[in-house]
């Protein structure tokens, strides 16, 4: 699409080549629409429509939007790496793009369906009272957009909420500071399966397992024994499944 090739032309390859990176263009500079694009980039409507007739993207579109919006020209080409440039991205980073407390926001909640994904709050670990759900009015940190058919593999986007862990009661597995994903419709306990889990008012990311009588909450730290609670006593009342954990990430820093 970019480039001339010996290879004998694939419309059908060329056509989804062609809308992911312009897709990619729309993402970065916020265009919800061909029109908006065309004024991004300080051209003519026709321009934009002879690209997608032609399936081609000019290289100096990918210029001018990289250097305008601070966006790398290897993400816009090929969707690898950080979309921001000087940004390091998890290994998942494909699947989403934080949009931090504070900054511009450059997929709105509108925008994000056209483009094929949703937004997922981040929450502070703190339970709602009474309840096995995470405390969410008032208390969102930022938004994750994950690519909507990512989220669907995994579960029910619209019950997912993202928080951060604290703790190295479950090192190497979970490091205290990775991010989690949490499906609050999944509550059914799945043997050794990774569930948020609240006690009292404290939110703890375990291993579960179950026995006759009991529930087992176990972390991967040897140095921490399991946790076992009798669901014919007391403490069952105080213990909560919030949902299944079904997706980390870890930001590393140089």
């Amino acid at each position: 699409m970019l480039a001339a090739s010996l290879a004998p032309f694939d419309e059908k390859a060329a056509t989804a080549e062609f809308l992911e990176v312009f897709g990619r263009l729309k993402q970065a500079t916020g265009a919800a629409t061909d029109t908006e694009l065309a004024k991004m980039l300080g051209i003519k409507q026709g321009a934009v429509s002879s690209a997608k007739r032609n399936l081609q993207i000019p290289p100096v579109w990918i210029a001018k939007v990289s250097k305008a919006f601070s966006v790398s020209a290897d993400w816009l080409f090929y969707g690898t790496g950080p979309m921001k440039r000087g940004q390091i991205a998890p290994a998942e980073a494909q699947n989403a793009c934080i949009i931090p407390e504070g900054e511009p926001r450059w997929m709105s909640p509108e925008a994000a369906p056209r483009m094929g994904y949703s937004l997922i709050p981040k929450v502070r670990a703190r339970l709602c009272a009474g309840t096995g759900s995470l405390e969410t009015e008032g208390d969102v940190v930022g938004y994750y957009a994950f690519k909507t058919d990512f989220l669907r593999r995994k579960g029910h986007a619209s019950k997912m909420v993202l928080m951060d862990v604290a703790g190295d009661s479950m090192e190497p597995d979970v490091w205290t500071g990775d991010t989690v994903l949490i499906d609050e419709s999944q509550r059914e306990i799945i043997a050794g399966g990774l569930f948020a889990v609240g006690i009292e008012h404290e939110v703890f990311v375990k291993y579960l397992l179950r026995v006759p009588g009991k529930l087992v909450l176990k972390s991967k730290n040897p140095e921490y024994d399991p946790i076992e609670v009798d669901m014919d006593g007391a403490l069952s009342d105080m213990v909560r499944i919030i949902g299944r954990v079904v997706w980390s990430c870890r930001e590393y820093v140089r």
